[in-house]
């Protein structure tokens, strides 16, 4: 017994030991044959270029009564990042109940569903914005569209786990009870569902506040598309003031959303 409890940790440590040589194998073939990596002048200045504009932002640019400033490009942002979720949140409901498991006896039909929302999330948004740019033209109504269509197969995957991994004991008992199963689904599965559905809501609009601040890259609306006019201008004063108002917008969500996750779950 005691030399078998001896082998054991032994054998673990060699297992461990082995794996760590392999990836480091693997890591030094991979930089092998690499090209040397230089950072050039440019780089250089345009590094140097976006720490002097954080440490002297264009405080003028933050709100301009006549024209175009930071405030009103952060709403549009923020407002693309709401109507794309919202869309996708209300959208996605019958996907994820169409993907769920125990949604359905036939379990092609559910595979089917979870087919379905994995082919609409394997666009990144970037594409599905230049897609519906073409379709709609330039602004943010193509890039609340791409946020999405995009979002109903991400939130949809979620939602479809939430109601596989939820045990559904009002829902029998209505079922006993004679109820349809309209009945049954909106008096026993949806409340049943409701907290996970908010939560992964919330968790999915702060990451649709991320991706919207980059849809403006390709002429989809919000603070992306003044952010590459300033860096291809070198004005890098303003490119700090813009970035410190996505800081500070990201993070006052995050924190919000955080908040009110705690209290529904």
């Amino acid at each position: 017994m005691n030399q078998i409890t001896i082998k054991k940790p032994l054998r673990k440590r060699l297992m461990k030991w082995v794996i760590l040589a392999i990836v480091v194998a693997i890591y030094v073939w991979a930089f092998w044959g690499a090209p040397h990596l230089e950072i050039k002048d440019s780089a250089k200045q345009a590094i140097k270029g976006i720490l002097n504009g954080f440490a002297h932002p264009d405080w003028g640019y933050v709100y301009d009564p006549e024209g175009e400033d930071l405030l009103r490009s952060l709403l549009e942002t923020l407002a693309i990042a709401v109507l794309g979720t919202f869309i996708s949140a209300v959208l996605c409901v019958p996907f994820a109940f169409w993907g769920a498991r125990n949604m359905s006896k036939n379990r092609a039909i559910s595979s089917v569903g979870k087919f379905v929302l994995s082919c609409i999330r394997v666009f990144p948004e970037l594409i599905m914005a230049l897609i519906f740019i073409k379709a709609v033209g330039l602004g943010p109504f193509a890039g609340i569209l791409a946020l999405g269509f995009h979002s109903i197969g991400m939130l949809g995957k979620l939602f479809g786990e939430s109601i596989e991994n939820t045990e559904f004991s009002a829902r029998e008992a209505l079922i006993a009870s004679g109820a349809n199963k309209l009945q049954t689904l909106w008096f026993a599965i949806i409340p049943e569902v409701m907290p996970a559905f908010l939560s992964y809501t919330l968790y999915r609009f702060e990451i649709s506040v991320r991706s919207a601040t980059i849809l403006g890259i390709v002429g989809a609306g919000g603070i992306g598309a003044p952010l590459v006019f300033a860096l291809n201008g070198h004005s890098w004063s303003r490119v700090g003031i813009i970035l410190y108002g996505i800081i500070i917008m990201v993070t006052i969500i995050d924190i919000i959303s955080a908040q009110i996750r705690k209290r529904i779950v």
